[in-house]
This record gives C-alpha cells, sequence and structure tokens, in this order.
C-alpha cells in the first residue's frame, strides 16, 4: 500500500520525477524576493503590452474619425473609442449595470461548473478504459462541432425555462475544450510511470488518484481555462432566448434598435470578463499544480 503522505506513486520512477518535490534550497529560492533583473524584465513586458493595447486602440480612433475605407473592410459606420467610452459612462451610471454582470457571470459560472464536472469525469473515463472510448466518445464527437446557435431552437424545446436554456448554452460551449483536453491529458501519461506504479502495490483508486489525475491536471486546466472562455464566448446566443438582462442581451438588443457604440461596449465587457475568469482559472491551476514550473520562453 503506498503512503497516504508520499509523492504519486512511482514519482521517482520511470519520468515520474516531475511530481517529486522540490529540494529544499530550491524552495528556499522559490521563497525569497524576486531578484531585481526579474522585476525589471517583468515591469518591460508590462510596458509593451499596455503600449500595444493603446497603439490598437489609437489605430481604432484614427480609422474611424477618418471614416477609413480599406476596400474589404471599411470603418464608415464603425464608433469611435471615444464614442464607446460615452457609452460606457452611460451604462456605469445606470443601476441595469450590476443587472447585466450578475445574470452573465451566474449563467456563464453556473454551465461553467456543470461542464467541468462532467468533461472531467467523462474524460477521465475515456481515457483509461477502451469499452468507454468505443461506447462515448463517437456519439460525442458527433455533437462537438455544433455550434452554440445551432442549440438554440433544442435548449428551447429541452427545458421548462428560459434561464436554464441559457445556462445550458454556455454549458455546451464549455464542455467539448475540457472533455477533450482531459483525454488528451490522460492519454499523455508515461506508461512506464503506470507500470511503476502498479509494479509498486498501487491499487485501482490509489493508481487513479495519485498518477493518473495529478498527470492528467496541467491538460485538465488548460480545457478548463479554453471552456471558460468559449462558455462567455455562447453568452451573446445564449441571451438570445429571452430576459431582460444580460450582458449578451444588452448587446444582441443594442444590435436591433441600431445603437452602434453599445454593441461594441458589451463586445469589450463580454471579452474583459471572459479575459479575466480565463486568467482566474489558470491562477487556480497553477496553485494546484505546483510541481509544473513554468518555461521561460525565449526573446
Amino acid at each position: 500500500m503506498i503512503s497516504e503522505r508520499s509523492a504519486p506513486a512511482g514519482a521517482e520512477l520511470a519520468g515520474g520525477a516531475a511530481f517529486a518535490p522540490a529540494p529544499a534550497s530550491a524552495a528556499r529560492r522559490g521563497a525569497s524576493s524576486p531578484a531585481p533583473a526579474t522585476t525589471r524584465r517583468d515591469l518591460r513586458r508590462a510596458s509593451v503590452r499596455a503600449v500595444s493595447v493603446a497603439a490598437c486602440v489609437g489605430l481604432w480612433q484614427w480609422a474611424s474619425m477618418t471614416r477609413a475605407d480599406l476596400g474589404v473592410v471599411t470603418f464608415l459606420n464603425v464608433p469611435a473609442p471615444t464614442d464607446v467610452l460615452a457609452a460606457a459612462r452611460e451604462l456605469f451610471a445606470s443601476p441595469k449595470l450590476w443587472q447585466h454582470l450578475g445574470n452573465s457571470v451566474f449563467r456563464v459560472l453556473a454551465g461553467f461548473a456543470a461542464a467541468g464536472a462532467t468533461g472531467v469525469v467523462l474524460g477521465l473515463l475515456i481515457g483509461r478504459s477502451r469499452l468507454a472510448e468505443d461506447t462515448l466518445l463517437p456519439p460525442l464527437e458527433i455533437l462537438r462541432p455544433i455550434p452554440g446557435v445551432a442549440w438554440l431552437p433544442l435548449a428551447i424545446l429541452m427545458f421548462p425555462s428560459a434561464e436554464l436554456s441559457m445556462i445550458f448554452i454556455t454549458y455546451m460551449g464549455a464542455l467539448f475544450p475540457i472533455l477533450i483536453a482531459t483525454i488528451h491529458g490522460v492519454g499523455a501519461l508515461d506508461p512506464r510511470l503506470i507500470a511503476s506504479s502498479r509494479s509498486l502495490g498501487a491499487r485501482p483508486l490509489r493508481l487513479f488518484l495519485e498518477v493518473v489525475l495529478p498527470g492528467a491536471l496541467p491538460s485538465i486546466v488548460t480545457g478548463m481555462s479554453i471552456g471558460m472562455g468559449t462558455s462567455w464566448f455562447c453568452l451573446v446566443t445564449a441571451e438570445m432566448i429571452g430576459g431582460q438582462y444580460g450582458i449578451g442581451y444588452f448587446t444582441w438588443e443594442s444590435y436591433n434598435l441600431q445603437r452602434y457604440p453599445d454593441i461594441v461596449l458589451g463586445m469589450l465587457l463580454i471579452g474583459l470578463l471572459g479575459m479575466v475568469s480565463s486568467a482566474l482559472v489558470l491562477r487556480a491551476g497553477a496553485w494546484l499544480t505546483p510541481w509544473q514550473e513554468p518555461k521561460e520562453k525565449g526573446r
């Protein structure tokens, strides 16, 4: 029997060093304050990113103000950032803002939570069982390419309330990225690590909890980050069903009423919320997988 306090079974053998605890000296180095060079590098990268965003906004402002016509793309009717900023001030002064945000965040989080539970469980089953792969994966692969908007009529027919229908659309958006990432994470495990764990006496449940799940967790986190983004991507489609509140509903209503700055504002809010929520998922994943050291990128 493998001790519960030990590293995952076979971690020291056959490629399992990724799960081994860091040496004490490395832990002390990680606990120390960042070096000045690292701080300067982080500040430089943050500055470059801020300048990149500012340059894009400036280019957008110029194209809208000059009504640039590039042949294939025209900015004749595209609102300028200043127009969107004025629309944002109006929305932020309205009490409807928090109702829009609250409804949308609830729908996305509810759909994402359900998709996370379903996708991880199915992905682990399919990744570890040939029978599950043969029986579950083919119908799921048929459903995977169907876009969220195509689920709209069926969602209305399947669920008794518009709220459940909207949650279902965000659920379908998040499910398949999580599912596929989980399957690939399990399939990428080193077979020698599994064999080493079994040779040390690991029972199936202990093998699953201490070897398979930790080994697939980095891929699961990546899939969840993508799934969170696609949940927000499907939000406009979901909130087309009905209701009076939600960022997607606000964007769709603005399109129907031809309030062009509000359309762009709704798009930007969805993008910002999706970016922040995906970053939070990655941050939580980094906390859950301390053995995964981020790779340093080249210049």
